[in-house]
């Protein structure tokens, strides 16, 4: 019984709190605190707090904390399913539906138009990185940093995540 009031006490959150896990710390709180009586308004505080500490969306942090503490391993992984399941239920369904028009050209005309607004934005983004670093570290240091990236990534075919750890192994010898 405890596993299905894990499922729906964070299931409801997961299809209601639209605007991500802000919106629905609020909703996990009523479940929790209020109706199930799992945890007090302080203890959840203090989860919350954690959460918030850690990197990664709030919502399932909550639920794999608040699950573990209720139902151990078994209740983490119930609340955390509960929590994804109505993002994964509905990203499946609109991808099937994608995917059954994707030949029709009214959604290829619409992915055309979609992709400048896309590379826009993408290009709006790389321009304040750019601008926040070369506030905080200088031009020269910020084209290095550039140059060498690009050509590890383009020239050399590394993976951008070990170009990323370069940085950070570089900002952390040369720019602390």
């Amino acid at each position: 019984m405890i596993y299905w009031q894990l499922f729906l006490a964070f299931l409801l959150p997961g299809v209601l709190g639209f605007g991500g896990g802000p919106a629905s710390i609020p909703l996990v709180e009523h479940e929790v605190v209020d109706r199930y009586e799992w945890v007090t308004v302080d203890k959840f505080s203090e989860i919350l707090a954690i959460g918030n500490s850690l990197p990664g969306p709030i919502a399932t942090k909550l639920a794999g904390y608040i699950g573990y503490e209720v139902g151990g391993v078994l209740g983490a992984m119930v609340a955390i399913f509960a929590n994804i399941a109505p993002t994964l239920i509905l990203m499946i369904v609109l991808l099937s539906i994608l995917l059954k028009y994707k030949d029709s050209p009214k959604v290829k005309r619409l992915t055309l138009y979609i992709r400048p607004a896309i590379a826009v934005l993408l290009g709006i983004m790389a321009y304040e990185f750019f601008a926040t670093s070369y506030v905080g570290i200088g031009l020269w240091q910020t084209i290095f940093i550039a140059v060498c990236s690009w050509f590890l990534m383009e020239k050399l075919k590394v993976h951008p995540a070990f170009v990323i750890v370069v940085a950070f192994v570089y900002g952390g010898f040369f720019l602390a």
